[in-house]
């Protein structure tokens, strides 16, 4: 049986609106005892957007990677904040559209080794247009896609983000 890591100390080493740094000491699966950094985060959304057949997807440029990136909608959960109206603010922030109707589909770990974020998925249907703005941190640009060029643009790695890869997993695996 694989044995439960015990926590000694921890504390927080720097925080933002949403997450914290942390910095535990712990009793590893030897006896002795090390440090773990992590990201202790209030969650993350995603929402996949579709409007009959297609879905919509946005490309923004991620300064880790120095590229762009294409995704669906989603970002952090600030405190205070439930994770269904997050993935509503950052849908309308992202798309300038409004959900008629919402399904949650499942949740997912994006990073288990590094963060304990739960990110929750939603699809996002009957959307209607509205007059929110992206904050002025983020520029966006929209694409319809099909299910099939979808599929397509990730085998050819043009889709590489993790959480809309494991988003769009948990998409396509729910129809079956």
């Amino acid at each position: 049986m694989l044995k439960k890591l015990k926590k000694i100390s921890g504390g927080v080493k720097y925080s933002n609106p949403y997450w914290n740094y942390n910095i535990d000491n712990y009793e590893m699966p030897n006896g002795n005892t090390g440090d773990y950094h992590y990201v202790s985060s209030r969650g993350s959304t995603m929402i996949i957007p579709r409007i009959g057949d297609k879905f919509l997807l946005t490309a923004q440029f991620r300064y880790l990677n120095q590229k762009v990136s294409l995704e669906f909608p989603g970002g952090g959960i600030q405190e205070g904040t439930n994770p269904l109206d997050n993935a509503v603010k950052e849908l309308k922030e992202e798309t300038g559209r409004d959900p008629g109707k919402i399904t949650f589909l499942g949740e997912h770990n994006p990073f288990n080794g590094v963060t304990n974020e739960i990110c929750r998925v939603y699809l996002a249907e009957k959307l209607r247009p509205c007059n929110d703005k992206p904050d002025d941190s983020e520029e966006f640009e929209l694409y319809l896609m099909t299910e099939n060029e979808i599929i397509d643009k990730i085998q050819k790695g043009e889709i590489w983000d993790g959480m809309t890869l494991a988003a769009w997993a948990l998409y396509y695996f729910s129809k079956r």
